[in-house]
């Protein structure tokens, strides 16, 4: 006579729990090994490094580090150097997870800055240098957006011909000189304090914030993470992918106009030179917060770390007077390692560990 499912559930799970009981208890008891929580797993990593960057600081330069006023002072240099360039990150992780790249961030801040600070634009006073801005990041956001999702372009080619496109008609405008930004309000953006934290880490912290609702919480960041995991799957579930991809290009934009008033307002002047490199050091920032370069799974938070995480490094190298040459190779390291780190799972080198004995097989029951 056979042994009816009850009693073997007896047998399997001990004290006679159900299932479900024991499925729970493995849920609680290793968080760690879950894919679910990778995004956490990779964020405490991350803070991890930025208390490793603190010790080698403090290692480096104790007479410093030893003086909290100082400490607290140089936490709100590095934030403050991070809000502009972390404000892009916000707008390149929305185009990543959707399957895209924008290599023209940049040079798209360039141009809307310098755009902002024409005489002419100017004289509209604050309002009218922000909606400038703002409007032309949107506009060539748009572009992309078109010429990648109509035109058929890949991402590549189509943010590389504005890339080109956007220096130019910068240096054009301004006559390759530098502009100078009269207006007071614009250049105290950069020295205001509200309850001792700089205004533009305050703008940086509403814009993740609004940009983490908008991925967790809505429709939009629903379909954005369906369209980068399988475009086609995502058009026949009935998503506009053409229509939600030019948008996608229009947020990273909207991004760049807000990032260009910032950036002008720490240097109170705009250049068509400004924000070089500025789409490398954002798309490095993405991938070692966890977005994937494939599309369809990444976070802001993670996005954010990863800019914090750069703009430390800058910062030590600073304090400890070495040479940007090798900033840029340590900073190039990471983003190797942080791939890398992408392509491994937990289950990968487990199962490398048993296959080479260097752990004990479960026993047979």
């Amino acid at each position: 006579m056979s042994v009816s499912s009850e009693q073997k559930v007896e047998r399997e799970v001990p004290g006679g729990n159900p299932p479900h009981a024991a499925a729970e208890r493995v849920t609680r008891t290793s968080w760690w090994k879950d894919e679910a929580q990778e995004p956490l797993r990779r964020n405490l990593g991350l803070v991890g490094v930025l208390l490793a960057l603190f010790a080698i600081g403090a290692y480096i330069r104790p007479d410093l580090y030893s003086d909290a006023d100082w400490v607290v002072n140089n936490i709100m240099v590095i934030l403050t150097q991070a809000a502009a360039i972390g404000v892009v990150t916000v707008g390149m992780t929305f185009v990543i997870i959707g399957g895209g790249i924008d290599l023209s961030v940049g040079a798209l801040i360039a141009l809307s800055g310098v755009w902002a600070t024409t005489l002419a634009t100017q004289s509209f006073g604050p309002v009218g240098m922000i909606f400038t801005a703002v409007a032309v990041g949107i506009g060539a956001g748009l572009v992309n957006g078109a010429l990648i999702a109509y035109g058929r372009l890949v991402p590549f080619i189509a943010t590389l011909a504005m890339l080109v496109a956007a220096r130019g008609l910068a240096a054009q405008i301004s006559g390759k000189q530098t502009q100078i930004s009269a207006d007071q309000f614009i250049n105290s953006l950069a020295t205001t304090r509200i309850g001792g934290i700089p205004l533009l880490v305050i703008i940086l912290l509403v814009v993740a914030g609004l940009g983490w609702v908008l991925l967790n919480r809505t429709t939009f960041g629903r379909r954005t993470v369906a369209i980068g995991g399988n475009a086609e799957a995502a058009r026949l579930a009935g998503i506009n992918v053409r229509g939600h991809t030019m948008l996608l290009y229009a947020l990273s934009g909207l991004c760049c106009g807000i990032a260009a008033i910032m950036l002008t307002s720490l240097a109170t002047s705009s250049q068509a030179a400004a924000a070089e490199l500025y789409e490398l050091d954002a798309i490095a920032a993405a991938i070692i917060g966890g977005t994937l370069l494939s599309g369809g799974r990444g976070t802001i938070v993670g996005s954010l770390f990863g800019v914090i995480v750069f703009s430390a490094i800058t910062n030590l190298f600073a304090i400890a007077n070495l040479p940007t040459e090798v900033q840029n190779m340590v900073k190039g390291a990471i983003i190797v390692v942080a791939v890398l780190l992408q392509q491994v799972r937990f289950s990968s080198i487990t199962q490398f560990a048993r296959r080479h004995g260097l752990t004990r097989a479960k026993p047979q029951t």
